[in-house]
């Protein structure tokens, strides 16, 4: 079977579903919660295996308590955890998420990786032999650009989940042979969509997409650029969508073109919205 290779952040993620964001100084009762493990690589990897890939999930968890609870979550849809720093005593990154019900939209408060960067990985030399992707979330820059220039020597294609720029990124994006950028990624001068296209562009990747939550997706794909609508749905809850599209595109460009793929990854991003966390769409 296709393995994939996620390398970035693992959280634990706290969810609350209510009717609104608190204000200051103000208590509100959530109408429903789930705790689950988090992180773009994480949900990523958590998708793609329950679409029937094998997944490796390569993050800093700990030897901290909390740490228990992502793994248990991650046990239950057997991902194969590579711990970066198993003596860390520190608690894992969590965050605490607030979905506003309704709308779908979300507040959220975390702390990332970059408490915890790992400078290097001690990759083994038959390492990739059995990985037919790699998607790397830029949580860990330098293990990323590590496995990227590994992966790109052995023709293991590199998927880039641009969420936001991170510093870093402008070594590991010219290896990459598909990235996917979200409307919040901003490379160094780049204010517009049609900028941020220019310079992946210019960089040589040879297929791009650009997300932009329920508008259409721009999209470059060896020359040629247009735009592929999103399913309209009612949202119940935003998160996570772009991490488990992500994951689904993963899943899908291992069988369909990039065009192909790009709507595959959208209408399984999009029925993720229609339920309440980032595990609930999955029971439908």
């Amino acid at each position: 079977m296709d393995r994939g290779l996620f390398i970035g952040l693992i959280t634990l993620d706290f969810l609350y579903l209510a009717e609104g964001v608190p204000a200051s100084n103000q208590k509100i009762v959530a109408q429903d919660y789930l705790v689950a493990a988090g992180g773009p690589a994480t949900n990523a990897a958590v998708t793609f295996s329950y679409l029937g890939n094998p997944a490796k999930l390569l993050g800093v968890i700990g030897s901290h308590p909390i740490g228990n609870l992502i793994l248990s979550d991650l046990q239950a849809f057997e991902i194969e955890i590579l711990e970066l720093d198993p003596t860390r005593s520190e608690p894992p990154p969590v965050s605490s998420i607030i979905v506003s019900q309704g709308s779908g939209n979300r507040a959220v408060i975390s702390i990332n990786a970059s408490k915890s960067q790992i400078p290097e990985y001690g990759f083994s030399p038959d390492f990739f032999q059995d990985i037919a992707i790699v998607l790397i979330d830029g949580h860990q820059m330098a293990v990323s650009h590590q496995a990227a220039q590994l992966a790109k020597a052995q023709n293991i294609p590199i998927v880039i989940d641009g969420g936001s720029w991170k510093p870093g990124f402008e070594k590991i994006l010219p290896l990459a042979d598909y990235a996917i950028a979200s409307a919040n990624f901003h490379p160094p001068g780049c204010q517009t969509p049609e900028d941020v296209m220019a310079y992946l562009v210019n960089l040589g990747i040879p297929h791009l997409a650009i997300t932009h939550g329920k508008y259409p997706i721009l999209y470059y794909s060896q020359g040629e650029s247009g735009q592929l609508e999103i399913p309209p749905i009612s949202a119940v809850d935003t998160l996570g969508a772009g991490d488990i599209f992500h994951g689904a595109f993963c899943h899908s460009i291992l069988q369909q073109p990039f065009l192909e793929a790009l709507q595959s990854a959208a209408n399984i991003a999009s029925q993720s919205c229609t339920t309440f966390g980032t595990r609930h769409w999955m029971k439908k």
